[in-house]
């Protein structure tokens, strides 16, 4: 939830941890000898099995809300106040510390390196003009087509695990999601909200298919207000997510995830709530679509990206297992994201 508070262009920013998360950042908080947690709340989406979390680490667990401290991990040294004040109370301390009592961290910040080097993101790009679009290569597209304070907001699910994975966040308070709450339908009123708030900024909501069905009336109210967000649907006929669980753990048996690619028809919908809409089917007209929508700025514009239904989120940690057993997935043929 914090991503963009430290740049991630940032040479010491490894990414996103968690179920999800690059396997370098999982395994860094795996290994390391010390933690210190600022604010967080050692969700088991981060943690894995907790009995396995960071079996040689001692934590050092700041909140300002006591009850957090403890209630998962017990922490060696629990810190209760505001994260700023006490960061700039660390600083202080470390920066107090002789210049001979600094541990060396060469051996370890070479293993990261390593670790960068050999699993960074892939995807499968081995795809002909005529197949389905990679949800990640639309998401580089976005990326490197829009401003870097950029304010993204997105559902939850596979493309919410795709943003995270696939932005790079530069700046405080541009990734909004609704975290822990999981709360599909979240992006479009989210973003609307967003660019209210920061109409100087532009603002992409990322959504599924499925997550846009449940408030996509909400683009009524931008149409009527003038509230110009981008929406880009990462639409692959599925709940995604809830597919994907259904293939790797329970034998395919598919319960109530699919829907139709074509109904509801996404562009006659965001077009008939007064928004400017198209659709996307083929590699070569990502860039000039998105060209398009980033232009228009006086109503909502929204994108219906035709994505791969069979794509699945990589890196995994499966659920009820340690971040050792992470599944970083298929490689052959993989493009590498640096």
């Amino acid at each position: 939830m914090a991503r963009g508070a430290f740049p991630d262009s940032h040479e010491l920013c490894l990414g996103m941890p968690g179920m999800h998360g690059n396997y370098t950042a999982v395994t860094a908080m795996q290994k390391a000898d010390l933690l210190v947690a600022l604010g967080s709340r050692f969700d088991d989406r981060v943690t894995g099995k907790v009995g396995g979390f960071a079996p040689d680490a001692k934590i050092i667990h700041v909140d300002i809300d006591p009850a957090e401290l403890g209630k998962v991990r017990r922490p060696d040294i629990p810190i209760v106040g505001d994260c700023r004040l006490v960061i700039e109370e660390l600083v202080k301390a470390i920066r107090a510390l002789d210049e001979g009592r600094q541990p060396d961290r060469t051996a370890w910040m070479a293993q990261i390196r390593r670790w960068q080097e050999e699993f960074p993101l892939t995807y499968d790009q081995q795809w002909d003009g005529n197949g389905p679009l990679k949800p990640q290569f639309v998401l580089e597209t976005l990326r490197d087509s829009t401003p870097d304070d950029t304010i993204v907001v997105s559902g939850v699910g596979q493309h919410q695990m795709w943003t995270s994975q696939f932005w790079r966040f530069e700046h405080p308070y541009t990734w909004v999601n609704s975290g822990g709450l999981g709360t599909m339908g979240f992006s479009v009123p989210a973003a609307i909200g967003a660019k209210v708030g920061r109409p100087d900024r532009m603002v992409w909501s990322i959504d599924g298919d499925g997550c846009f069905q449940m408030t996509a009336q909400e683009l009524v109210t931008a149409s009527a207000e003038r509230i110009p967000i981008k929406v880009g649907i990462l639409n692959n006929a599925y709940l995604g997510m809830v597919r994907q669980w259904q293939e790797m753990f329970y034998e395919e048996r598919y319960s109530e995830v699919y829907l139709s690619p074509d109904l509801p028809d996404y562009v006659k919908w965001a077009e008939a709530m007064g928004c400017v809409a198209f659709r996307v089917e083929h590699p070569e007209e990502v860039q000039p679509t998105i060209d398009k929508a980033n232009e228009i700025d006086d109503r909502p514009v929204v994108i219906d990206f035709r994505t791969d239904s069979s794509e699945k989120v990589f890196p995994m940690v499966p659920a009820g297992a340690s971040n050792d057993e992470i599944v970083t997935g298929p490689r052959p043929g993989q493009k590498v994201v640096q």
